[in-house]
């Protein structure tokens, strides 16, 4: 496989975003968003993935973090479906499951062309610290529409907040980390029946 990286920057009037994605890394991040909460997300993510990641955002912060979360997940998606390229040889599904002390979550993404998001967790509060848990949503929606993929995510249990976010995005990394793999009987082959992703 050729080299499966990609470097894009994302400007708009309500944010500023470069992206730098390696899919074969090794967990390293480098992230300046103005979001601790997102970061520490993104860096699990990208650990359990093995994913290298670096992502510098600036947005209208002074209004809220809804338009810099969201706009993250949507460079991101764009990041991801560069790297792929055509996807030829690749497992393109993948899927995990993670346990955080009483949180479980089940993540499930298919690298398909085709945009689709069941996204079904739900948090016994409405912030982690200052971080508005409804962002989770719409940074998932920007992926999915950006790196055309199915992304089934569920929340299978789970009582604390962080633990449930954290479990989600830790079997994000994983099951991306699966579907992006090289499948060696595939080498080369588009993994379609249609000929195309």
């Amino acid at each position: 496989m050729t080299d499966r990286k990609a470097q894009l920057e994302r400007n708009t009037l309500e944010t500023q975003i470069a992206v730098a994605l390696d899919l074969d890394g090794s967990g390293k991040t480098s992230l300046d968003t103005g979001v601790p909460f997102l970061e520490h997300m993104l860096d699990q993510v990208a650990r359990h993935g093995l994913l290298d990641v670096s992502i510098k955002a600036k947005g209208d912060l002074h209004i809220d973090a809804h338009h810099t979360v969201e706009d993250i997940g949507i460079a991101l998606g764009q990041a991801f479906d560069q790297a792929l390229g055509d996807k030829k040889g690749i497992r393109r599904y993948g899927h995990a499951y993670v346990p955080l002390d009483e949180a479980l979550s089940r993540v499930v993404i298919d690298f398909s062309g085709r945009p689709g998001l069941e996204y079904h967790a739900r948090f016994a509060r409405a912030r982690i610290g200052d971080f508005d848990v409804d962002l989770l949503h719409e940074f998932f929606q920007g992926f999915v529409n950006h790196a055309r993929v199915t992304l089934h995510i569920d929340c299978l249990r789970g009582d604390n907040a962080h633990h449930v976010a954290e479990t989600v995005f830790k079997a994000f990394g994983r099951a991306i980390r699966m579907a992006v793999a090289p499948d060696e009987r595939m080498a080369g082959m588009m993994p379609s029946t249609k000929g195309s992703l």
